[in-house]
């Protein structure tokens, strides 16, 4: 398993080795009624553990705020020194110090833990990040790293390079977490750091943790007039092995997280990381080529991260934006209509959008969800 050694100790002086692949606990399988699926949850991240990965990251809302606890019944069974554990205090939810400090005590309680490895500002933008620094949470964090509870703290940012780069240069950072792959390298949408973003973090010399490296399996599912030239130059590499590679081969990552919900996705990327190997120039050209490709399918850029559900009228936008996509991507309208029509309860449908707009207040892209929900049911419904 690739490991990255940093530069930096953390808050007591223990060197930081972190597996280059990073477990995301925001995708577990799920039972038919939407709960976690335990058994089957349990044994990826044992197995993972096994395998070599060492950082798993969890966050306060994941799979509905029960992310944590079970994590915390997992990671029970593992020497505490032998893994490195991230989680998030959700910004959008501490309007004022006490409840970010309400929200920060029940993590430790949820996860049974004495302290927490990476601990990080979740979902930041610039303006976020100011209220959270005048409310005093930033400082009492810090305070919180010197008491040894947090070993690194850093955060996790959805904005564009400008909105970055006012958050890196006000603080000493541990490190960021950032979502980078080969189809979020330009920073002109107001969710995306890009290519300027990642040399930022090269420059302040912070090390960058990133998140959507296959785009919320986006880039694992290629069509073929994209995946061509990737399958030219290596026929049994998986699409999901080139995004991965593309974001290891940038020497400031440290870690690459990876939600991975099923047994061949845990296979697949641990087969990616065991022997990793940098990209070299052909394959560097070949993924950009892949990407041009990409950009002139996609339909809208939504990461299937969940934080716009639930819906007050039941809508599953990011389902709908998912199909939507797969029929933008792959031009299969035969099976997007089987799907659309048979297998998509018609109470979480786009038509049931009233368009009252609490979806887009917690986008972190900042997509036009209504309007695109709008077009969706328009084009579905034609095929």
């Amino acid at each position: 398993m690739e490991h990255r050694i940093w530069e930096r100790a953390d808050a007591v002086g223990r060197r930081i080795e972190t597996s280059l692949l990073g477990y995301g606990c925001m995708r577990f399988p799920t039972l038919p009624d939407g709960s976690i699926d335990e058994e089957r949850a349990a044994a990826l991240l044992n197995t993972a553990k096994a395998a070599g990965v060492n950082y798993f990251d969890t966050a306060y809302p994941y799979h509905g705020g029960k992310s944590e606890p079970f994590v915390g019944k997992v990671i029970a069974q593992w020497p505490r020194e032998s893994f490195y554990l991230a989680t998030k205090l959700p910004m959008w939810q501490c309007d004022t110090l006490e409840k970010a400090q309400k929200i920060y005590h029940e993590q430790f309680e949820r996860l049974g833990v004495e302290y927490i490895d990476f601990y990080l500002l979740h979902s930041l933008h610039a303006a976020r990040y100011d209220q959270a620094k005048e409310l005093g949470i930033v400082d009492w964090l810090w305070e919180e790293k010197k008491a040894g509870r947090i070993r690194n703290f850093g955060f996790s940012c959805h904005d564009n390079a400008a909105g970055l780069e006012h958050i890196l240069r006000d603080q000493p950072w541990d490190f960021c977490q950032l979502q980078y792959n080969y189809l979020d390298t330009d920073d002109r949408a107001e969710e995306i750091a890009g290519d300027r973003g990642y040399a930022l973090t090269e420059e302040l010399n912070i090390p960058l943790i990133i998140m959507e490296p296959i785009k919320g399996g986006t880039l694992a599912a290629l069509p073929q007039d994209a995946a061509a030239p990737l399958t030219a130059l290596d026929p049994n590499a998986s699409a999901a092995s080139w995004a991965l590679r593309w974001v290891g081969t940038h020497k400031n990552v440290h870690v690459i997280l990876s939600g991975m919900s099923a047994e061949d996705q845990l296979a697949d990327n641990l087969a990616t990381f065991e022997h990793f190997q940098p990209l070299n120039t052909a394959e560097l050209s070949a993924v950009e080529q892949t990407a041009r490709i990409l950009h002139s399918k996609i339909k809208i850029g939504c990461t299937g991260c969940r934080y716009c559900m639930p819906c007050p009228m039941g809508v599953d936008i990011p389902d709908n934006f998912s199909i939507w996509n797969k029929l933008g991507m792959f031009g299969q309208p035969d099976a997007v209509k089987k799907q659309w029509t048979a297998r998509f309860p018609d109470t979480e449908k786009a038509s049931h959008c009233v368009r009252c707009g609490k979806c887009e207040t917690v986008c972190p892209q900042h997509l036009p969800i209504r309007k695109a929900l709008a077009q969706l049911q328009m084009e579905l419904d034609q095929l």
